[in-house]
């Protein structure tokens, strides 16, 4: 599963380089994020930024985040972004500017690698809205 998971990944980082972003897949280390590289040129300049990526099979009008996982993202010192795909669309989360977001504790798997057993953990639950890209099957809202 975990391979078809990093071929996901790596076909919406095809996608983004194509449109001006320079990203890599890290997929198959130990880093808490899924890309690392380099948005696309604004003003002269190129922001660093790292990626989460999440690939859920329902859609949930807020999206999760793991506590643990976004103050890992925040600490790199980069952009740190949270893309999640879903049955209705594609969401890009600039975190660093996401404000006021409530903890609330969850029960999910013990690890990333699809396990049965579940654990309380301390999650965000982002409303789609905060979104900065919404693509909602194929058209930009």
């Amino acid at each position: 599963m975990i391979k078809s998971v990093h071929k996901w990944e790596k076909a919406v980082i095809l996608l983004l380089n194509a449109d001006g972003w320079d990203l890599t897949h890290t997929g198959k280390g130990f880093e808490h994020y899924d890309a690392i590289g380099y948005a696309p040129e604004k003003n002269g300049k190129r922001a660093e930024v790292v990626i989460e990526f999440k690939f859920r099979n329902k859609y949930y009008k807020e999206k999760m985040l793991e506590v643990y996982k976004y103050d890992k993202l925040i600490e790199t010192g980069r952009i740190a972004l949270y893309f999640v795909n879903d049955p209705k669309g594609n969401y890009m989360f600039w975190l660093n500017n996401l404000k006021d977001l409530k903890v609330q504790d969850m029960y999910c798997p013990d690890t990333t690698l699809w396990t049965k057993k579940k654990v309380l953990k301390p999650c965000y639950l982002i409303d789609e809205s905060q979104a900065s890209i919404i693509n909602l099957n194929g058209f930009k809202k």
